[in-house]
């Protein structure tokens, strides 16, 4: 295994310590005595696993450690810290008059990824090839996702997470249809050529 992959799988191990901490925030929130350092150290741990994500591509790409199995761990931790954080926020309150993710927002984030991996499913029914590599409209969702996120981690009271939510819904959304399309449009040209080689 690679140092990259290394990197990469320190990245999973620390998204169980994210969760436990950001939990244990929540139930102090619950209890009326907030421990702010749990809510520190919660963000801390997800910053750290957040930017392991840039490192361990730097180390893969600088010293010629890409590898196979590189490329299949990385998205899955990525998905993992993201979907871990959304869904964790979305169950406990991190502040008074229930700060925190809304559960809609939770629902479409899971719902979208569901729908990409049923389209990739999809595709290898039909013998597609599928080339795992996100669209940029994945990447502005990823980072719309991680900014409601933030604004619940740093307490930024003076704006509901409800408008942060629904910015992220909207580029949610929007790269579900454009992945969707993709897959779409992978269907169509492929039966496209094979009907034009049977002529």
């Amino acid at each position: 295994m690679t140092f990259a992959s290394k990197i990469t799988i320190g990245r999973i191990l620390l998204v169980p310590v994210f969760a436990a901490l950001a939990a244990a925030y929540g139930f102090s929130v619950r209890a009326g005595a907030p421990a702010e350092a749990l809510r520190w150290w919660a963000l801390g741990v997800f910053i750290a696993a957040a930017g392991s994500d840039g490192i361990d591509g730097w180390v893969a790409r600088r010293f010629n450690q890409c590898s196979a199995f590189g490329a299949f761990i990385d998205p899955i931790a990525d998905k993992a810290l993201l979907l871990t954080g959304v869904i964790t926020l979305s169950l406990v309150d991190w502040g008074a008059d229930g700060w925190r993710l809304p559960l809609w927002f939770a629902a479409i984030v899971v719902l979208r990824d569901c729908i990409i991996l049923g389209g990739i499913k999809i595709l290898y029914m039909n013998g597609k090839s599928v080339k795992i590599s996100p669209h940029w409209s994945g990447k502005l969702t990823t980072v719309a996702q991680m900014f409601a996120l933030g604004w619940v981690m740093l307490k930024f009271t003076d704006i509901p997470p409800l408008w942060p939510c629904v910015v992220a819904s909207a580029f949610t959304v929007w790269s579900a249809v454009e992945y969707v399309r993709t897959g779409v449009r992978i269907l169509r040209d492929d039966d496209a050529r094979s009907s034009r080689a049977s002529q």
